[in-house]
C-alpha cells in the first residue's frame, strides 16, 4: 500500500507533456508539485517540505544544475532525480557530483518513473519488508543447521550465515532483532557444546581435521603468500570481529579487491596475551612458556603481557630456519600512525612488514570504562558503526590505500574478537586469580560447572599454570563472571559491556583476509 503522505516536485518547462505523468502518480496516492522553472522550483522548495524532486536539466532561465546547487542547500535531506534528454557525459559527471539520488535519460516511462520513487522514498520500507520475510524464511533453515552442527567447518558456515543476517536486520530495521537475538544466543549455546566436547581433540597429534588456530598462522598463511610476492604487509588488528570486518569492507574494496576471505579459530584463552602471543611466536603458550620463559608474563604479574611480540616473530623465523627482512610496528596512537604512513616507501626493503593496530582493543576496553563511549556504542549496530567511522578517516585506512597504490599484498587478521555481555554468573577464588572476566586461571575455583567450560588439566590443551593445582574456566555465550564481594556493584559495571577471554562464535571465529591492489 503506497503512503499517501509522500510528496514530489517535479520541474520541467514541458509541463502539458508530463500531465499523464502527474495523473498516473496521483492515482498511485502520490502528491504532485509543478513547477516550470528553476526559480519557481526555488520558490516551492523554500516554502515547502517535499519527499522527492523531479529535476529537468535543460529549462529557460536556470539550467537544471544551477537549481540543483539552490535546492541541495534549501533542502539538503531531499533526493533529486535529474532528468534529461542529454547523455553527455559531463553533465552526467556533474550531476552525480552534486550528489543527486538518480539519473534518467528522456523519454521515460511511468514505470521507470515509479521505480525512482519507491527506491528514493520507499526504500527503507521495502527493504525491512524483503529483509524480514526472507529471514523468515530462512529462520528454520538455520535452525536446522545449528542443530546438526557437529564440525568447526558448520560453525564457520553458521558464523558466516548468523553475521550476514544480523547486518542485513540491523541495515533494515524491519523488527526482527529479538527473534535473531534468539535464534544467535541459541547458536552461541550450542557453539559452547561443541568446543567443550572437540577443543581438547584439536591438540592431539592424531587428530586430522582441525581448523586452523593461532599459532598455525604465519606457517600456512603469511609464509606461503610471501613465498609468491615481494612485500608482503600483515596488519594484525586487535579485537577485530567479523561482523566488524564486513563493515569497512566498502571502504576497502574502493582500492583492493579481496583475493581470499577465510575464517580461522582464536585458541581459548580469546585474549590479547595467549593469542597473540601465539600467532607470532608459532607456538602455544605453554610451549612459549617452556622455550622461551623470559618472554612469558603470567596472568598474576603486573608486566605488558604483549612487549616481547617482535623477539617472538623473529624466533619464529629463526626455527623455520628463514632469512627473511622483517620490519615490526605497533601503532597504539595517532603520532605513530602518521609515521608509519610518512615512512612507507621505505616498507619496499622488506620482506614482510607487520603492523598491529591497537584501536579497536582501545575502543572495546574504553566502552567498559568511560561512559561517554557506551553511550556512543550503546548495542552492537552503534559498536560498529564506531569501528566504521574510526577507520574512515584513520591513519591505517591511509596506510592500506598507500600499500595498495604501491602494489603490496595486504593480509589483514586479528587476534581474538569481543562479545556483549549480559548474564553474570558466580565465582570464588582467591586473590591470584585472573581478573578477566571471561575466563579465570587459579587454584581452589569455584564455580558451578554446568555453567562453564573447565579444563583441569591445563597441559592438556597447552596452556601453562601458575601452580600444579592450577585451572581453567571459561564462560560462554553473553556470561560473564563476577564474585559474590561487591557482586551488584559489578553486575552493574560490567554488564552490556564488550569482553573478550571466553567462548562464543563473536570471540573465536575471527577474519583472516588476504588483499590484493586493484
Amino acid at each position: 500500500m503506497q503512503n499517501r503522505s509522500i510528496t514530489i516536485l517535479w520541474t520541467d518547462d514541458e509541463m502539458d507533456l508530463l500531465k499523464p505523468y502527474v495523473l498516473f502518480l496521483e492515482q498511485k496516492g502520490y502528491i504532485v508539485t509543478m513547477a516550470s522553472n528553476g526559480d519557481d522550483a526555488i520558490a516551492l522548495a523554500s516554502e515547502n517540505d517535499f519527499d522527492l524532486i523531479f529535476l529537468d536539466e535543460n529549462m529557460p532561465g536556470k539550467s537544471g544544475l544551477q537549481t540543483l546547487d539552490v535546492l541541495k542547500q534549501i533542502l539538503p535531506h531531499v533526493p533529486v532525480v535529474m532528468i534529461t534528454k542529454s547523455e553527455e557525459e559531463d553533465i552526467m559527471e556533474q550531476a552525480i557530483g552534486s550528489k543527486i539520488a538518480d539519473y534518467l535519460i528522456k523519454p521515460v516511462n511511468p514505470n521507470q518513473i515509479l521505480l525512482s520513487i519507491k527506491k528514493n522514498t520507499e526504500n527503507r520500507r521495502l527493504v525491512a519488508e524483503k529483509t524480514t520475510s526472507a529471514y523468515q524464511s530462512e529462520f528454520g533453515s538455520l535452525g536446522q543447521l545449528i542443530g546438526r552442527a557437529s564440525s568447526w567447518e558448520d560453525w564457520i558456515e553458521i558464523h558466516r550465515k548468523l553475521t550476514y543476517w544480523e547486518l542485513e536486520i540491523s541495515a533494515s530495521l524491519g523488527g526482527m532483532d529479538e527473534v535473531f537475538k534468539m535464534q544467535k544466543a541459541d547458536a552461541n549455546q550450542s557453539f559452547g557444546k561443541f568446543i567443550k566436547a572437540f577443543y581438547e581433540r584439536w591438540f592431539n597429534p592424531a587428530e586430522v581435521n582441525k581448523p586452523l588456530l593461532s599459532p598455525n598462522i604465519f606457517k600456512q598463511v603469511v609464509i606461503p603468500q610471501m613465498q609468491t610476492t615481494e612485500n608482503t604487509i600483515l596488519i594484525v588488528i586487535d579485537n577485530l570481529r567479523y561482523d566488524q570486518w564486513l563493515t569497512i569492507l566498502p571502504m576497502v574494496n574502493e582500492f583492493c579487491k579481496v583475493e581470499s576471505d577465510e575464517l580461522y579459530y582464536s585458541i581459548l584463552p580469546t585474549a590479547t596475551q595467549y593469542a597473540r602471543n601465539a600467532i607470532f611466536s608459532g607456538l602455544m603458550p605453554l610451549e612459549i612458556e617452556k622455550m622461551y620463559p623470559q618472554f612469558w608474563i603470567n596472568d598474576d604479574e603486573d608486566e605488558r603481557k604483549n612487549q616481547f611480540e617482535e623477539d617472538l616473530l623473529r624466533l619464529q623465523f629463526q626455527r623455520l630456519r628463514l632469512n627473511k627482512r622483517i620490519h615490526f610496528e605497533k601503532v597504539s596512537n595517532q603520532k605513530i600512525g602518521k609515521r608509519l604512513v610518512e615512512n612507507i616507501a621505505n616498507l619496499k626493503n622488506h620482506d614482510l612488514t607487520v603492523v598491529v593496530y591497537s584501536f579497536v582493543d582501545m575502543l572495546s576496553h574504553a566502552r567498559t570504562d568511560v561512559e561517554m563511549i557506551r553511550e556512543l556504542a550503546n548495542d552492537e549496530a552503534a559498536y560498529r558503526s564506531l569501528t566504521s567511522s574510526w577507520f574512515e578517516h584513520s591513519h591505517l585506512h591511509e596506510f592500506m590505500r598507500e600499500c595498495a597504490d604501491r602494489k603490496f599484498k595486504m593480509i589483514i587478521t586479528t587476534d581474538h574478537g569481543t562479545v556483549n555481555v549480559t548474564n553474570p554468573i558466580k565465582v570464588i577464588g582467591d586473590r591470584n586469580t585472573s581478573s578477566n572476566l571471561r575466563y579465570k586461571m587459579g587454584k581452589n575455583l569455584n564455580y558451578n560447572p554446568k555453567e562453564v567450560f573447565e579444563i583441569k588439566r591445563p597441559e592438556k590443551v597447552h596452556l601453562p599454570s601458575a601452580n600444579l593445582s592450577s585451572s581453567y574456566i571459561f564462560a560462554y555465550n553473553n556470561d560473564y563472571m563476577v564474585y559474590p564481594n561487591n557482586y551488584n556493584q559489578f553486575v552493574n559495571f560490567y554488564r552490556n559491556t564488550f569482553q573478550h577471554g571466553g567462548i562464543s562464535l563473536e570471540e573465536m571465529i575471527i577474519p583472516i583476509i588476504t588483499l590484493s591492489a586493484k
